[in-house]
């Protein structure tokens, strides 16, 4: 039986500033997080021991440098949140992280509440910059200069799974999901050929199947094997192929169906041949596509759409879950990629409320139509750029949902309740994203908690230990007794 499917994702943010003259994407990005309102950091360190980004899941390590930031480095491109995710500096970019969840919906929520904490960081950086240098950022994948920055779904799935199984049963899946989850995009990139626009952002990127790397030679099947959870137990798939979205509905789509679709792998019911001749060329094809009709060809010689690809899986959940128990989440999830996956395959522009790509491309000709202009125009890749932006009231994305253009999972109460509270049903709940946590009582040596078990630590088993504790040496007391 599939295991539940823990889940988190991490999403690097755009970032620039009104004039760029000068500005320094690191120096900013580290600013940016620095300035993260008093009332959320926790007092902790980030604990790198048991890192290893080299870890391949073919079973082998790669050669190359694993780095390590020091102490004082940590503190400043590294912090704790409240709500048990992370916010923190990758490259060129700040970053955050959710905190695990146990659901596609609180998956949503979690991320939503990043939104709002970036926006929080960036007003509070800008009331100490000059105008010139005030910080913009976006939530996207694409700078339109050739640069692309990732949004990367966390999986618990069970070791036992072979991974050739999980590349050989997914692939299909997250080459084809793009109809629904992709987050829309002016133009094309990265030598592809030439569109007006595209579903996906991020597909233009993608130049080989399999791999370890996240930034050149992207794969779309990453091979990294860090599970932060008992080795000998799980994995942590880390999927990079996606979009950042900015469509509430269009992520709980994109995560929800995705956690049933392995769970389906991991029971061994994909039982229909739906490889693919050539994946790398088909998430290109099917993005560039916006009627959806598209074929691509399979290894076995037929031809499906993306649509029907998504059909294809479809089915098979819907059989699988005829006899197993399915949670009233997991019944909307099939019931809502059921229509949308209709709707896509008669008339895409019917998904207007709900997909993101299409929720942008019906503002993007609106504009066109008014101003009698065409995809070349600059504004229009303006106003694509500007539908990411994090700022409530300038954001396109947010204004559509302010005059009810767009349907929402979540209320904004939930939102604003998720920047500060953790989910009560994951180890995030106690904190512990990677493998253990350390607490320092005072004493000569610091005490290592493990959290192996990504569905422990949650309020039930920790909630009243936690309440009862005034000082580290009282919870660590509780915790061994």
């Amino acid at each position: 039986m599939a295991i539940e499917k823990i889940m988190g994702s991490e999403t690097e943010i755009g970032i620039t500033a009104r004039d760029t003259s000068s500005f320094d994407p690191v120096g900013n990005s580290i600013f940016l997080i620095n300035a993260l309102p008093p009332a959320q950091p926790v007092r902790a360190l980030w604990d790198y021991a048991g890192e290893n980004p080299l870890l391949d899941a073919r079973g082998f390590e790669v050669s190359g440098e694993h780095e390590r930031p020091s102490q004082q480095d940590n503190r400043a491109i590294n912090k704790v949140l409240a709500n048990g995710g992370r916010l923190y500096v990758d490259g060129a970019h700040p970053e955050y992280s959710t905190p695990e969840v146990s659901n596609a919906r609180d998956l949503v929520l979690f991320e939503k509440a990043g939104e709002r904490l970036l926006d929080r960081c960036r007003e509070a950086a800008n009331a100490t910059l000059p105008a010139h240098q005030q910080l913009l950022l976006y939530k996207n994948n694409s700078d339109g200069k050739g640069n692309s920055y990732g949004y990367h779904e966390n999986y618990l799935v069970s070791r036992r799974l072979g991974f050739d199984r999980l590349v050989e049963g997914l692939t299909p899946f997250l080459v084809s999901r793009i109809v629904f989850c992709g987050a829309g995009k002016v133009g094309s990139e990265n030598g592809t050929e030439p569109c007006d626009y595209q579903l996906s952002q991020r597909a233009d990127f993608f130049e080989t199947l399999i791999g370890l790397d996240t930034m050149a030679k992207r794969p779309i099947i990453n091979t990294r094997d860090e599970p932060h959870a008992d080795e000998e137990k799980y994995r942590r798939l880390h999927v990079i192929v996606g979009d950042s979205n900015m469509s509430e509905l269009t992520t709980y789509l994109k995560v929800g169906t995705t956690a049933i679709v392995l769970a389906l792998v991991e029971d061994g019911c994909i039982r229909k041949d739906l490889a693919l001749e050539d994946p790398v060329r088909a998430i290109k094809e099917i993005s560039h596509d916006t009627t959806c009709r598209r074929k691509v060809r399979l290894k076995r010689g037929k031809e499906f759409s993306a649509v029907e690809l998504q059909r294809e899986y479809l089915e098979l959940a819907l059989e699988y879950y005829a006899t197993a128990e399915a949670s009233a989440q997991v019944a909307d999830l099939l019931e809502r990629w059921q229509a949308v996956l209709d709707r896509l395959a008669e008339d895409p522009l019917s998904c207007h409320r709900e997909l993101d790509w299409v929720i942008k491309k019906e503002l993007l000709t609106s504009y066109m139509a008014k101003k009698g202009i065409g995809f070349d125009d600059q504004r229009i890749s303006m106003l694509d750029l500007q539908y990411h932006d994090l700022r409530r009231d300038k954001g396109l994305f947010y204004r559509l949902e302010r005059e009810g253009y767009v349907e929402r999972l979540c209320t904004d109460a939930e939102i604003l309740e998720a920047i500060g509270t953790p989910p009560a049903d994951t180890r995030a709940y106690f904190r512990g994203t990677w493998s253990s946590i350390l607490l320092d009582s005072g004493e000569s040596t610091v005490k290592r908690i493990p959290m192996a078990e990504p569905g422990r630590g949650t309020k039930k088993l920790v909630g009243e230990i936690l309440e009862r504790s005034d000082s580290v040496a009282e919870l660590l007391e509780r915790l061994a007794g």
